[in-house]
């Protein structure tokens, strides 16, 4: 059984990937879903959600330039079903490297596609970088699908028609066919701004099919899980974050997730 991997992208930093990303790996991992994050960010903040440190030599930086197997990287994030290959701070030179190499875009892809068809994980999540250079764009060439954090603003709308281009230019180049924008969650929403409102009803309008039902709420406990090294659901699991989470899990485990 191949494992679904989803690409969580947006050029922009701070609108809820991260936070997104270990969520939704921990929601997914408990449902008894195998599922494993890799942290694509040279900042490392999906690593150290978890309690993590960044080591040199532990992350993706080495198999992301000579392609070798990611296996060797996997580490335990200490929760049931739930792995991480980490982040580390070389990966911020591999931008540069990179683009001396052949096929610099499918890098990652070669790593990890052991991964994606063996060890029993249904779930692949990529934490992108908040920009659109190599790192994410490998990321983007090794995903089935994209999944973008969209803050609640209307300068966030300029961003979405900028990354969602990007999906096309990867296709048409022939590196990755295949890569489709699978969803798209509304985050730091605030039901009490007509705003966010707005904004929400906006995007659904262009992308009818895409946006999740569920929209993650502004809340300072979502902000402060991962200082203490916890998820929300660790941390607060009778937050609003933490309802939010779990409701948005269920709606990507029916949209991607095919009967076992």
């Amino acid at each position: 059984m191949t494992a679904k991997v989803l690409a969580i992208a947006n050029q922009k930093g701070g609108v809820g990937k991260t936070t997104t990303t270990v969520n939704l790996g921990a929601a997914l991992s408990s449902q008894g879903i195998p599922t494993l994050i890799i942290d694509m960010d040279p900042q490392g903040n999906a690593t150290s959600s978890f309690g993590l440190k960044k080591k040199p030599g532990e992350g993706v930086y080495e198999p992301l330039l000579n392609g070798a197997d990611l296996s060797s990287r996997v580490l335990s994030t200490g929760r049931k079903n739930l792995w991480i290959v980490p982040s580390e701070l070389d990966l911020a030179a591999a931008e540069l490297e990179l683009s001396s190499q052949q096929n610099y875009l499918t890098k990652l892809l070669t790593s990890i596609n052991r991964l994606k068809n063996e060890y029993g994980l249904r779930f692949i999540l990529i934490d992108c970088p908040p920009t659109l250079g190599l790192l994410s764009m490998n990321s983007l060439c090794a995903a089935d699908h994209l999944l973008v954090t969209l803050q609640s603003e209307y300068l966030a709308l300029e961003g979405l028609g900028q990354i969602v281009g990007v999906i096309d230019q990867l296709k048409h180049a022939g590196a990755n066919p295949n890569l489709s924008l699978g969803g798209i969650v509304m985050t730091m929403y605030d039901n009490r701004t007509r705003l966010s409102y707005e904004v929400w009803q906006e995007v659904s309008t262009h992308y009818p099919d895409k946006v999740f039902k569920t929209a993650i709420p502004r809340t300072i406990r979502l902000s402060e899980a991962p200082s203490f090294g916890k998820t929300i659901f660790e941390y607060d699991p009778r937050s609003l974050g933490a309802q939010a989470y779990q409701a948005l899990t269920k709606e990507v485990i029916g949209r991607f997730l095919s009967p076992a």
